[in-house]
């Protein structure tokens, strides 16, 4: 069965301490629904054509119907109202190939 992915993206940050805050609930929120996180960071990126090099996180599930239903969890919907109004992410759910 192939694998979901989430894959987030940051353009700008503009308020680091909500972001922590959302952090704080998402973690937990993503671990409990089986979610792995493989890479969460911004110090390390080479951006390319339309890249921006800012924070890029990707977690792994077992399946793609785990990720949406990770993303659906009342848990995650929490760490989300945290997130400042205006704040911008390119979030996408994917499915993996094998």
């Amino acid at each position: 069965m192939p694998k979901g992915y989430w894959v987030s993206v940051y353009p700008t940050i503009t308020d680091p301490e909500q972001l922590a805050a959302y952090n704080k609930l998402a973690a937990p929120a993503v671990k409990a629904a089986g979610g792995r996180t493989f890479a969460r960071g911004g110090s390390r990126v080479v951006a390319h054509e339309a890249g921006i090099a800012e924070r890029v996180v990707l977690i792994e599930f077992d399946s793609f119907e785990q990720a949406v239903a990770a993303y659906e969890s009342a848990a995650y919907q929490e760490a989300l109202a945290a997130l400042p109004d205006g704040f911008e992410r390119d979030f996408r759910i994917i499915e993996g190939l094998d």
